[in-house]
């Protein structure tokens, strides 16, 4: 089945140009699914049958597994017998009738405006780092993009005459505005540090070797500024991006506009900060109200 996968693996990469964390993904549950397989005796895959998958998902259950992660393997196998029916290499999809369970959106852990504020408040020196930090820091929380997207910005996609920054992630790009705090940030970095650091490098941000910088190593530095700002949280760059979102929401930003500037393709993906909203809402009020106080 190798072979297969390999040319499905192509066809993900060169066709539908899925980021490489997808492909990865569904090369892992693929594996999974081949070596139970193959424990059943099904070496080719014209001798898989629906009632293996069914079962294999059953197993999957059984384990205790999440219903999250269920999910997204029913996905990859799904989106693999789809590739192979669509191919002619088997006569049916056997995953057709395949349902995920299903999974309650849980609300994202975000920082508090008063913690957002600590945070970017870290990056104080005026030395090529530091400047660079602020603004790297402040364009993640004033854009809301993915640490991936901030760390691929060429300088070339900024605009700071018009306050604005376009995005682009593998399939399409987006233009971002930019709050005037951010902005200050980046010109400050752009235009007294950044060719110290950069070089002759088209990206606008790099490591302080000039090298690009990896995600890893921008989540050691927020953690680095969020430990010395005191902030008692797991935090992550994923989370400023909750913030960002959260933070428009409950201020009473339009959830399309949300939805334009993270680059959701599904509005029901944006939807989840109506229920952070509502949440706090709820929160505020039995804390507030006479009579909501009274229950015992």
């Amino acid at each position: 089945m190798n072979a297969y996968v390999e040319n499905y693996v192509n066809y993900l990469n060169n066709e539908k140009r899925s980021s490489a964390n997808t492909v990865a993904s569904y090369i892992r549950d693929l594996n999974k699914l081949f070596e139970y397989l193959e424990e059943k005796g099904a070496g080719d895959i014209n001798d898989v049958t629906e009632s293996d998958i069914t079962s294999y998902i059953m197993k999957l259950e059984e384990t205790g597994m999440s219903h999250a992660t269920i999910s997204r393997s029913i996905s990859s196998i799904k989106s693999f017998f789809m590739y192979l029916f669509r191919k002619g290499i088997i006569h049916e999809d056997l995953t057709d009738k395949l349902k995920s369970p299903k999974v309650e959106k849980k609300i994202p852990d975000t920082l508090s405006i008063k913690e957002i504020n600590l945070l970017l408040e870290q990056p104080k020196g005026s030395g090529a780092k530091e400047v660079r930090d602020k603004a790297m820091l402040e364009l993640l929380y004033a854009t809301g993009m993915r640490v991936s997207e901030l760390i691929s910005i060429k300088a070339a996609d900024v605009n700071l005459q018009f306050g604005f920054i376009i995005c682009k992630d593998a399939n399409k790009e987006r233009v971002i505005p930019i709050e005037q705090i951010a902005e200050e940030a980046l010109k400050k970095y752009m235009e007294d540090v950044r060719k110290s650091i950069c070089g002759e490098s088209d990206y606008l941000f790099v490591n302080m070797k000039g090298q690009p910088m990896s995600r890893q190593g921008f989540w050691k530095l927020i953690k680095a500024y969020a430990l010395k700002a005191g902030i008692d949280k797991d935090i992550t760059p994923h989370m400023i991006r909750h913030s960002f979102a959260s933070h428009l929401v409950s201020n009473g930003a339009d959830l399309k506009a949300v939805q334009e500037m993270l680059g959701h393709s599904d509005i029901s993906t944006t939807q989840i900060y109506l229920r952070s909203r509502q949440s706090r809402l709820k929160e505020e009020y039995e804390k507030a109200h006479p009579r909501a106080r009274m229950r015992a």
